[in-house]
């Protein structure tokens, strides 16, 4: 495997090919997706590396106090032999990453092979393709955290721990010396936490991004600004709390805090600068000096981090393996936001060429990322994620006879079946509404009263054993789709579900199942798009496609009410889970085959996502799926390009073809028609006639598994193979 080492002695940095690490009892090991470039503390290490012998003595005075001891006990020859081996020797660079368990070492049952892991410390959280982690310096990655933000995990650490140490109270007002990463990231806690912030740093862009952030006003120390905005903000009192982030030989921060401190007000020292405290000044206010120490208790402890006997909750609620997971939590929720933070991404094999770019200042960075290459397939313990497309194996029973009217059956009757099925059906010749099952009675009785149900019950038994109805709607919250699906397949109906089918792998293979036991596989999922008249028009002008196709799917999906179910992700499924698969459907009929593989990424909290799919003759289809546009902006526009022809379509109002000759849809419709109406007579007629279903099951299948794949490749930060079983 490859790793960052530096020579202490020569400077010299490298991407060496090492061993792979053992998989220890107590640990797990490691395939790193992404590492985190600490632009202050490893700088640092960097910049002393490619000092004089005079000048790395000078920098590490505590160093040479240790030599000189050594001197005293071991006499000069041994000692210049132990100092020149230890620093003409390669040392590891890094602490704070994000990667995928690769191996589980003995007494470990808290995460599995293939789980997203943030890992830290400085021996074994590297920038490294592979590290061997310890329990305590590893957490699971909540869902929706997105790689490359899970790897700011210890430096969120050690932002939060020093705060910690503040123990600031809601309405108090703080100072941040220093804007630099960690700056960045106490300001945003601070602010999290009900504290206003202002922030002091010489460098303009900071201050503004500190701003951005949540600070409440900042300035160049030098100013007037950051003290006059201390006097505003705290009456004149100065500030309850300061928080040292700086680092540098100057000992301006430590006389400013002492400055801007209010009487008998913290001062946390979170960085490394110079800390030569003016007596007088510290002692008239009679100020609380005090330590942050790295990521919290537990740092340099081996019994903690190397043997993971942790420390109880109710004598240590803060160790450092649970403010890793703290500050995660609140990435994932969104109370932190990483993402403005991340000035460059390169890949790991340029990671000496980025080192020189950041220490000559040619590269200016709050902070930069390692990304690393997947892993080839053949290597030794490397594993691509991987999704199953269950095959369909079903022996299909005779055609039912033709019959009028089809009778049908509801089992939910909530607002988009009251607005968007219902009322297509209930004016369809041939169609005769027969039972609508629901939780509640008056939900049920205002169906029957609305679109003339013969029968309204809470009892869906009386539904499934009815042996007049034809079909069955499933139109209910989304973690209830597969098992009344499963249930009415089983029961020998034809099925419409509304998507998703399912929300797990395992929900869509007991769906399988049950077809393949049943026999039945008289299955629609309403993906209406493939229906709508305006995009089939545009397709037809589109015509036959000799060559790949690219295909951009832009849906300006908004932002969710609140109390929206939706949100209810533990039991509902994800946002894009449950409406996503609508894409990626109408991509691949319009693409005319189902996707092999599935990238996916996001912003902090996965509200706004990037998909791309990519089809077996090279053809791909990006869906950019977000929630921050602006509400006028329409939902959903469609381009697709191909043998130098291209398709438009704006928001189901208007349709376009660019080739040879140009063709824009004639008219404006009165209203945009997603296809529900078409898509409902095209199965109300394979029911009635006993045809084939409107879409073929194996698509149906593919879709819903593509969809699930987002998810895995969400939290993966890689390609998601679809792999067909056979």
């Amino acid at each position: 495997m490859k790793q960052v080492v530096q020579n202490y002695k020569s400077g010299e940095l490298a991407v060496l090919d090492v061993p792979v690490p053992g998989c220890k009892p107590g640990g797990v090991l490691v395939r790193t997706a992404y590492s985190l470039i600490s632009t202050g503390t490893e700088l640092m290490k960097v910049s002393e590396a490619g000092m004089s012998m005079l000048g790395k003595a000078r920098s590490r005075p505590d160093q040479v106090a240790k030599v000189m001891q050594s001197v005293a006990t071991n006499g000069v020859p041994a000692t210049y032999r132990k100092v020149m081996g230890k620093l003409d020797s390669y040392t590891p660079l890094g602490y704070s990453l994000c990667g995928v368990v690769e191996q589980v070492g003995a007494g470990i049952d808290d995460v599995k092979v293939g789980d997203l892991v943030a890992c830290a410390g400085n021996e074994h959280a590297l920038h490294a393709e592979l590290n061997w982690v310890p329990k305590n310096l590893y957490v699971p990655v909540p869902d929706g955290l997105a790689p490359q933000h899970a790897a700011f995990g210890t430096v969120g650490s050690i932002a939060l721990q020093g705060v910690r140490q503040g123990e600031p109270q809601l309405g108090e007002v703080a100072l941040v010396i220093g804007l630099g990463l960690i700056g960045q990231l106490v300001v945003q806690l601070l602010a999290a936490a009900g504290v206003r912030v202002v922030g002091a740093d010489p460098d303009p862009a900071r201050c503004e991004l500190a701003e951005r952030l949540g600070a409440a006003a900042c300035g160049d120390p030098a100013s007037t600004a950051v003290e006059n905005a201390v006097a505003e903000l705290t009456d004149g009192h100065g500030v309850d709390q300061v928080y040292l982030a700086a680092g540098g030989g100057s000992n301006q921060p430590v006389e400013l805090a002492a400055k801007l401190a209010r009487d008998r007000g913290r001062v946390v020292d979170i960085g490394k600068c110079r800390l030569d405290l003016p007596w007088n000044a510290y002692y008239e206010k009679e100020l609380d000096v005090r330590f942050s120490r790295s990521y919290g208790p537990g740092r340099y402890d081996p019994s903690y981090e190397l043997e993971g006997r942790d420390y109880p909750i109710g004598y240590v609620r803060w160790t450092e393996r649970r403010n890793l997971a703290c500050f995660l939590d609140l990435a994932a929720r969104g109370k932190v936001d990483v993402e403005p933070l991340i000035s460059h991404v390169a890949d790991f094999d340029d990671a000496v060429e980025t080192y020189q770019r950041l220490k000559d200042g040619e590269l200016k960075a709050v902070t930069a990322l390692f990304r690393y290459q997947e892993p080839a397939q053949e290597a030794a313990g490397a594993t691509a994620p991987e999704v199953t497309v269950p095959a369909v194996a079903v022996k299909a029973g005779p055609a039912r006879a033709a019959r009028t009217p089809v009778k049908l059956a509801f089992v939910g009757a909530g607002n988009y079946a009251t607005s968007m099925l219902l009322p297509h059906l209930a004016q369809r010749e041939g169609v005769e509404l027969s039972t609508v099952v629901t939780t509640t009675s008056l939900s049920g009785a205002n169906a029957q009263r609305k679109f003339g149900f013969a029968k309204a019950t809470t009892d869906l038994d009386a539904v499934l054993g009815d042996k007049s109805v034809d079909a069955v709607f499933v139109v209910t919250r989304h973690s209830s789709h597969a098992e009344l699906t499963r249930q009415a397949l089983l029961a020998g109906k034809t099925v419409f579900v509304e998507k998703p089918l399912a929300l797990t792998e395992d929900e869509l293979s007991g769906v399988l199942a049950a077809v393949e036991e049943s026999g039945n596989d008289r299955l629609q999922v309403g993906f209406n798009r493939r229906f709508a008249p305006l995009l089939q028009e545009a397709r037809n002008h589109f015509g036959a496609r000799s060559g790949p196709a690219h295909l951009r799917y832009l849906v300006n999906a908004g932002r969710l009410d609140h109390g929206s179910w939706y949100l209810q992700q533990g039991s509902e499924g994800s946002r894009f889970v449950g409406e996503g698969g609508h894409f990626i459907d109408t991509a691949s009929w319009l693409l005319d085959a189902d996707p092999v593989s599935v990238y996916a990424t996001a912003t902090s909290g996965n509200e706004d996502l990037q998909v791309v799919l990519r089809y077996p003759d090279g053809s791909t289809a990006t869906i950019s799926y977000v929630t921050t546009g602006p509400s006028g902006f329409p939902k959903e526009t469609l381009d697709l390009v191909a043998d130098g022809r291209a398709l438009r379509l704006d928001d189901f109002v208007r349709a376009s073809v660019y080739g040879r000759k140009k063709w824009v849809s004639s008219r404006l419709p009165k209203a945009r028609d997603k296809g529900q109406n078409a898509e409902l007579a095209a199965f109300v007629k394979a029911v009635r006639t006993g045809g084939p279903m409107p879409v073929p099951l194996e698509s149906l299948v593919a879709t819903t598994a593509a969809t699930l794949a987002v998810q895995t490749g969400l939290a993966g930060g890689v390609p998601v193979t679809l792999a067909r079983s056979k």
